[in-house]
């Protein structure tokens, strides 16, 4: 087995920066209200001499202004889900270490290719998202993590090269019993080479069974005790605003990220949305919902972007915003659409199933429609407007235009296809006998016209073809 890690060493900070369009000074704190801390500071407050560890009356001293907010372990841990279901799209077996997560990839190689190849995709779906990482990949789980949190980039594929690897790995970054990464260095061991070749029974005897079954999972010679990961089926995500939003278009960035990471959670559990709310909420509990419908299930982040923003746009705001909330309780699976081997589209066509959604964001549900069908055969009475989400195949050739009335028409230089015999209306009097062509007129044109059953000329026109 072939195990990859992503260990990401800036996760509170990161899952607050890809929230924010400025770049300003940034920090973390945590601790006593009177005794705070700086946890994670980002690069313009490093810059200004801000760094992990310094009491926050001290950075004050040192910069005027820079932004503080608490240091919030639950947000973390709910970053680090959103990526493990992300991880998802590469292996179903994905599990989550601390500050890390690990997932299996050596029966995804032959579908998504060898690793240094899924390491690149990998590597680029986390830049998109905005999150620093470091990868590693080794045979055991705890291998990777461990290598991880060395060098970023390792990948040991053998037994033999694994063990070579740990050699001189530092115990402090091994992710071994706490007890015994704090006694062994005083007795003079102080990488895991040293630790591998010391006899098992000392060590059972000085530190009991919890130090021998983290090296016996780090080797492999146990299960790896693993919780596998498994996607929700439901999404509900909540975004803290800065300030008090009073515009819709203030509202656009935070909309645009939300959707992005819609988008990807749902190619990595393989599924769709065809439906999804967007939560506005206000003061004294107040909100605003707004439902954002697709006529099919849907995971292109510009798709879900346009759908909501369009809703969004029709949104009269009663009261400032304080926060934004995505829920999406309806994953259905999605099929991708087919596209032609030799598809003549220019590179930037917008696809028609976007460009659909579009048009009934910005313009409402009942202002974008389709032609149906109904059961009685007159061209005159055998078209009526449809919603757009009704299926309707039209088994015969039909013009795009029907006309109201037909009309004569000259000029008619070939035939291309015909006769259909239409004949019928007999039960409510206004039956009917003509033979339709489809004819091509001197101009070019392609036009749906009949005459007289047997006769060719005198014809009427009833309606054009795109």
């Amino acid at each position: 087995m072939l195990w990859a890690c992503i260990t990401l060493p800036h996760l509170a900070l990161d899952g607050v920066l890809r929230r924010r369009p400025d770049d300003g000074p940034l920090v973390l704190v945590d601790g006593p209200a009177h005794a705070r801390c700086i946890v994670a500071a980002n690069a313009s407050a490093q810059a200004a001499g801000l760094h992990i560890g310094q009491r926050l009356t001290t950075a004050q001293a040192l910069l005027t202004q820079f932004e503080t907010i608490p240091y919030d372990a639950a947000a973390a841990e709910r970053w680090q889900r959103f990526l493990a279901g992300v991880a998802y799209r590469y292996s179903s077996q994905v599990a989550l270490l601390p500050h890390a997560i690990v997932l299996e990839i050596s029966r995804s190689q032959s579908l998504l290719g060898d690793w240094p190849k899924m390491e690149r995709n990998l590597r680029s779906d986390l830049a998109a998202l905005g999150f620093r990482h470091r990868i590693a990949a080794a045979p055991t789980p705890h291998a990777a993590h461990v290598l991880a949190s060395v060098r970023d980039g390792q990948a040991v594929l053998t037994p033999e090269t694994m063990r070579r690897a740990l050699d001189p790995v530092p115990l402090q970054k091994a992710h071994l019993p706490e007890q015994a990464t704090d006694a062994l260095p005083r007795m003079g061991i102080r990488c895991l080479g040293q630790l591998l070749r010391m006899p098992r029974d000392g060590l059972q005897r000085r530190f009991g069974t919890p130090l021998l079954h983290a090296v016996d999972r780090l080797l492999g010679d146990m299960p790896a005790g693993l919780e596998l990961y498994v996607p929700p089926d439901a999404v509900d995500w909540r975004i803290e605003l800065s300030h008090e939003v009073e515009n819709i278009a203030a509202l656009v960035f935070p909309l645009k990220r939300m959707t992005g990471d819609l988008a990807a959670y749902l190619s990595g559990r393989d599924g769709g949305v065809q439906r999804f709310a967007l939560r506005l909420e206000h003061r004294d509990r107040q909100a605003t919902d707004v439902a954002v419908g697709m006529l099919a299930p849907e995971r292109s982040a510009d798709v879900l972007f346009e759908a909501a923003r369009g809703r969004l746009e029709q949104v009269q705001l009663p009261a400032p915003v304080l926060s934004l909330r995505l829920i999406a309780d309806d994953l259905p699976g999605f099929v991708p659409a087919g596209r032609d081997l030799f598809d003549e589209r220019p590179a930037n066509a917008l696809p028609f199933e976007q460009l659909r959604e579009r048009l009934r964001a910005r313009l409402g549900d009942h202002a974008v429609y389709r032609w149906g069908s109904t059961i009685d055969p007159r061209p005159e009475h055998s078209q009526r407007i449809a919603a757009p989400d009704e299926c309707f195949l039209e088994p015969r050739a039909r013009p795009t235009w029907l006309l109201e009335r037909p009309m004569p028409l000259h000029g008619v230089s070939r035939v291309l296809a015909g006769p259909e015999r239409v004949e019928t209306g007999w039960w409510d009097g206004g039956d009917m006998r003509r033979d339709y062509y489809i004819v091509e007129t001197m101009h070019g044109q392609r036009a749906w016209a009949y005459c007289a059953p047997g006769e060719r000329g005198g014809w009427m026109l009833h309606g054009w073809f795109a």
